[in-house]
């Protein structure tokens, strides 16, 4: 058993997190570390809810906005980061506070990341090139001939983990499931850590989901859509399907209304919050479940 080094505070999005994790850093002189695959984007800060410039201004953060859209970002290269910043921290006597939605990042930084042999950059690039501009469930389908155990595990609307198998595959000339058993010693061992999954009411979430929507589109997330649909990236790139993001670019080529682009992308994000609760209680099982009004004060006697 170690000194605790690191609390992690998962929740859905839209439950508050950042303002928890904001103020025990002020009062703790720790460090804010991003846990959010999104917001390690510098593309789409308002649509992503990145941390405002005043938040920053208050306490560090780090692993924000450090990535480019054209990136294809995964849990590996986010411990990988997160592994060289807790070696700074812990230099510094620091404590690391963990804020995010993204699941598996915790789930990597205290189980263990799957020990998946890196895929060389030349297979990668190629790999991708055969897939742009195939639809997903015709690339799940070449999955499903080759590598028909893990495409059972994905799902046909699902392109950035498809090409990931299809990646490993050819790189390795084996299923992907074949290396999902094995896996690392995780970062964070027992007791280095205490983790919380923030968890408000369903209702009072949808609710805080749909008004914070509305209020991103008033702040200019419609013009970060339009700076980044600009770009042509690859859709396939995680970036291209932040939650709201393929509603409100599909109404800047025109094919529905501002309002329609709202409601589904409220809708989205609303189905990604369910996700978020069915994946903590699954997969995170060293976390305590806090309501989010109670959530500093419990945090704050956990650190003793």
């Amino acid at each position: 058993m170690g000194r605790i080094r690191a609390i992690l505070i998962a929740g859905p999005t839209a439950s508050g997190k950042s303002a928890v994790a904001l103020e025990l850093a002020r009062q703790t002189g720790g460090v804010v570390v991003n846990a959010d695959s999104m917001q390690v984007y510098r593309d789409l800060r308002v649509l992503t809810a990145r941390p405002t410039e005043a938040d920053e201004a208050a306490a560090e953060h780090r692993l924000y906005g450090h990535v480019d859209g054209a990136e294809n970002f995964s849990v590996g290269r986010w411990l990988a980061d997160f592994a060289a910043l807790m070696a700074d921290l812990e230099r510094a006597a620091r404590m690391a506070i963990v804020v995010g939605g993204t699941g598996m990042y915790f789930k990597a930084a205290t189980q263990g990341l799957s020990d998946i042999p890196r895929v060389p950059e030349d297979v990668r690039a190629r790999v991708r090139a055969a897939a742009e501009g195939i639809a997903p469930a015709e690339l799940h389908a070449r999955l499903s001939t080759r590598d028909p155990a893990t495409a059972a595990r994905l799902k046909p609307t699902d392109p950035q983990r498809i090409v990931r198998a299809l990646e490993v595959l050819e790189a390795t000339g084996q299923p992907l499931a074949a290396f999902q058993g094995a896996r690392a010693a995780p970062l964070l061992g027992q007791g280095t850590w205490r983790g919380f999954f923030l968890a408000p009411e369903r209702d009072a979430v949808r609710a805080a989901i749909d008004g914070r929507f509305v209020k991103m589109i008033e702040a200019g997330a419609l013009d970060e859509v339009r700076k980044m649909a600009a770009r042509n990236l690859d859709p396939a790139l995680p970036i291209m399907r932040a939650h709201g993001a393929p509603a409100l670019m599909a109404h800047l080529r025109g094919e529905t209304s501002l309002d329609e682009a709202i409601v589904r992308g409220q809708a989205d994000t609303r189905a990604y919050a369910k996700r978020q609760f069915t994946f903590a209680r699954h997969q995170l099982p060293g976390f305590a479940w806090l309501a989010p009004e109670r959530a500093a004060a419990r945090v704050e006697a956990a650190l003793g």
